[in-house]
This record gives structure tokens, C-alpha cells and sequence, in this order.
């Protein structure tokens, strides 16, 4: 399995993020939405680092279960229901992305939401996965 992570010079500078991921493999994962759930099915988290670092940990527990590491990463989604909030703590996202996943960067996205599936959630991620 190969990830290939393609950042032309032409575009802005990918920080945090890749422009394109060129995967080869055999298998897919999709990851579905992970919050800040706990175990018991409760959001943890007043700030949205705390949630963001539950929501990551919950999808890399979930990609680790299916057989993958953060490198296999091909591509994030991220909900925010306070977009401007997730671009100004953006350095502190990064620092727990980087602790938590690494810095091979899938291709990324943030997406405003008006709500998430859990109504105190601040922040969601899904994605998918190639591995061998």
C-alpha cells in the first residue's frame, strides 16, 4: 500500500492538510463520524480542542480496529459548528493532529455545520483509509 501525498507549488502551501492523495492499495476503509463521544455514549469536552482530540482519538481507535495506522489516511472531513472558532484555535487543532495522527496529512476539508448528530458535539470527523 502507498500514499502519495501531492502539494504542487502552484497552489498555497499545504499546512495541516495535503491537496491530493494518490492511494494504492487493496483495501478501503470508510470511518464513519466520530465526536467526542465517550464510551457511554456521553460528549466530553466544554472547548473544541478537548472535543477535537476525543473525535480524532475515536476515529483512529476505530481505523486502528479495522487494521490501519494515521498514515493510511487518505482523506478527513471535518464538521465544525463554529467555523471561525476552528480556524482561530487552528495552531492548537494542528499541535493535537500532529501528537495524536503524525504528519502524513491526508486530503482535508472543514466544513461548517448549523448541528451535529449530537447536540452538544462542536466538531465531527469521518474519513477513509487505503491498506494494504
Amino acid at each position: 500500500m502507498s500514499l502519495d501525498r501531492v502539494n504542487p507549488a502552484g497552489l498555497s502551501p499545504a499546512t495541516g492538510f495535503s491537496h491530493a492523495v494518490v492511494a494504492t492499495g487493496s483495501r478501503l476503509v470508510f470511518l464513519a463520524g466520530q465526536t467526542a463521544l465517550d464510551g457511554d455514549g456521553k460528549v466530553v469536552g466544554a472547548t473544541l480542542p478537548e472535543q477535537f482530540r476525543t473525535a480524532l482519538t475515536n476515529l483512529l481507535a476505530a481505523l486502528s480496529a479495522a487494521g490501519g495506522t494515521p498514515s493510511d489516511l487518505a482523506r478527513v472531513t471535518v464538521y465544525a459548528t463554529d467555523v471561525a472558532d476552528y480556524r482561530e484555535r487552528a495552531p492548537e487543532l494542528g499541535a493535537i493532529w500532529r501528537e495524536l495522527a503524525g504528519r502524513d496529512y491526508p486530503a482535508m476539508a472543514v466544513i461548517g455545520a448549523v448541528r451535529l448528530w449530537d447536540g452538544d458535539a462542536l466538531v465531527e470527523l469521518d474519513g477513509f483509509a487505503v491498506l494494504d
